[in-house]
């Protein structure tokens, strides 16, 4: 299956999970199809990559696509919660899914007629072991996480959990080290710029999107703001990744991804220390420059990632690269969603809690930028070997 294909199929599962969940008979069922709609995205984020990559030949174009393609999927992840919580007040959860109904079905037409399908690559094997593996320390280490957020101390079950992650993730090393055709090729990492782009998705999903959910439990349950006033609070962050959205790709293909992702970072890192002031009764005024510089920074930094990324590796593989990032990037989501919402529970330490993410959030932006700064270069060549 080639690339426009997958991308198709990806979409088309999407569309009909979307449509299933909207008209979920109960909450099994919702679950189920959730789980669906991530294999879905799955399949259509890297994908997209890939067909990015084989339809612009000169990298100034690429990084100009890709900057529009990291911008739209920015404005995206900061306007859903607000989106998200504008159709929950006017029209109830369902119309959350049945929004995606028109945008997938346009997605398929247009690429249908506009997007080129590329030369199927040479076919993998299925690595089903990897895969599993993979699965299972993601699963164990997110549950573990939330459980000992829960219970407040590290227990039988978290102990357990966490040790599970642990071989798992030891054994998806092993595994990967000896295929033949692995998942995820180890020669890869050897580039110091596929390996550091990548670690600064991961750590950048974790602090935004882990903030992100903390700051939302923060104007809704701890405010107490109404659910549609909860939702428009967010709109400095929404605001701020479309404008970032328009530079990153300009910027990219200018300079390179090291210099937009150390300024993104950096301002991310600042927006989330100056969250520190938030409090009971903090004028809702003095959270805009924190807010707009996180909403910024991220839309800033995501695009140059991913354009250091697919531009570290061989073209054959693209495909595999951009996998490669977004599973770090959806790792990130996970844990950062279970590490900082674990520290907002019980309720009676929310605000501790909210004030001990964003120092996590400010660490892990803080990190990604010395990640930058010493392994993300200018991108000019792919590696030779993976």
């Amino acid at each position: 299956m080639g690339s426009r294909s997958a991308f198709q199929a990806g979409m088309a599962l999407f569309l009909l999970t979307s449509a299933a969940c909207g008209l979920a008979p109960s909450l099994p069922f919702l679950i189920v199809m959730r789980l669906l709609q991530g294999l879905a995205a799955a399949l259509v984020v890297p994908t997209s990559l890939a067909l990015i990559h084989a339809s612009y030949a000169d990298k100034r174009d690429r990084a100009r696509a890709i900057g529009v393609w990291g911008g739209i999927g920015g404005l995206a992840a900061a306007s859903g919660p607000v989106l998200g919580r504008l159709l929950t007040a006017a029209l109830g959860w369902r119309a959350v899914f049945s929004v995606n109904l028109p945008v997938g079905i346009l997605g398929l037409v247009l690429t249908a007629r506009y997007v080129v399908a590329p030369r199927p690559a040479r076919g993998a094997a299925l690595d089903l072991p990897a895969r599993l593996l993979g699965i299972l320390a993601l699963g164990a280490m997110t549950f573990g996480i939330i459980e000992a957020g829960h219970s407040g101390r590290p227990g039988p079950a978290v102990l357990a959990a966490l040790a599970l992650s642990v071989l798992c993730g030891a054994g998806f090393l092993l595994v990967e080290k000896r295929a033949a055709d692995p998942m995820l090729p180890p020669g890869l990492f050897r580039n110091t710029t596929f390996s550091s782009a990548t670690a600064v998705g991961l750590l950048l999903n974790t602090g935004f999107y882990g903030q992100l959910f903390v700051v939302s439990f923060y104007f809704q349950q701890y405010r107490h703001f109404p659910v549609l006033w909860a939702g428009l609070a967010l709109l400095p962050q929404t605001a701020m990744a479309a404008v970032a959205s328009t530079l990153a790709g300009r910027m990219t293909a200018r300079t390179g991804p090291r210099r937009p992702m150390l300024l993104g970072l950096g301002l991310g890192a600042l927006g989330f220390l100056g969250l520190l002031l938030a409090g009971r009764g903090t004028p809702y005024p003095a959270l805009v420059p924190p807010l707009a510089a996180i909403g910024f920074g991220t839309a800033l930094t995501m695009p140059a990632a991913v354009a250091a990324v697919v531009e570290s590796a061989p073209a054959r593989r693209a495909g595999l690269a951009s996998g490669a990032f977004n599973a770090a990037r959806q790792v990130g989501s996970a844990v950062g969603v279970a590490l900082l919402g674990s520290l907002i529970t019980p309720a009676s330490a929310f605000l501790h809690g909210m004030r001990a993410g964003s120092l996590i959030s400010a660490a892990c932006f803080t990190a990604g930028a010395l990640l930058t700064l010493r392994g993300v270069e200018h991108t000019r060549r792919g590696v030779g070997a993976a």
